[in-house]
This record gives C-alpha cells, structure tokens and sequence, in this order.
C-alpha cells in the first residue's frame, strides 16, 4: 500500500502516457512517448507492459504500429491508475498510534488527514480525457 502522497517515476510514466496516447491523431509507439516524455525507453516500456496487461491499453508491432487506448479516455480515471502502479491510496496514519501517543494533539495536525483526502478526492474527480496537450510557443 502507498504511504502518504508518493508519487513514483512509474505513476508519472503511466498517467502522462495514458493522456499522450489519448490525444495523439496516430499511434504512438514506446520510441516516440520516450522522445515526447524525455522518460527512459526501458522504463517507459515496462510501464506500457502493465497497462496492457490491465487492459488499459492494446499494442500493435511493426512500422505502423503503437499503442491505443482500449477504454474511453473519459472513463478512466486518475485515481485507478495511481492505484494500479502505487497500490492503496491510504489515508495517513502516523507510527504511533493515538492512543500510545505522547501528547494531547498530533504533531502533524490535521494536514496529513486533509493533504491525502485531497489528493484522493482530486484523483478521482480526473479522467485521462480532462487533459489536453499545450501547444508549443
């Protein structure tokens, strides 16, 4: 399960591919998400692995192939990608229990608490279909 707001490399690959693939007018293959994303290509790959293997995504080899989406963009939500790379979305727990703990109010605040409920809230309330791509300068 995933500690307090982690963020891991392959959290990021797979959101930001997910959405890349998502907008992209072609197919877009390992070799061009890893140019657009400035991601290692052996990462990339291994991340790409698990989202077809969790149906997120179909694969095609050869000079026209790439990856596709195999849901709606619109369906898919940021949350359930997260947990698929980073497992359980925990609400914060410190160390110390409250009932072993040695003072009358928490150290940490209520903030930890907030923090991830915001954070679980926000993921939820995204879908890869809520992101467009910046046009360039």
């Amino acid at each position: 399960m995933s500690s307090f707001i982690h963020i891991s490399e392959a959290s990021t690959i797979a959101l930001h591919s997910l959405a890349l693939i998502a907008r992209s007018k072609e197919k877009l293959n390992a070799n061009k998400l890893a140019k657009k994303t400035l991601f290692s290509k052996n990462h990339l790959a291994k991340v790409l692995h698990i989202l077809v293997k969790h149906n997120y995504l179909s694969s095609l080899r050869g000079p026209n192939g790439g990856f596709e989406l195999k849901q709606d963009p619109g369906t898919i939500s940021l949350l359930e990608v997260y947990e698929l790379m980073e497992g359980e979305l925990e609400r914060f727990q410190c160390a110390i229990t409250c009932n072993n703990c040695y003072f009358d109010e928490c150290l940490f605040g209520d903030h930890p608490q907030r923090f991830s409920g915001e954070f679980r809230t926000y993921l939820e309330g995204k879908s890869i279909n809520d992101f467009t791509i910046k046009q360039a300068p």
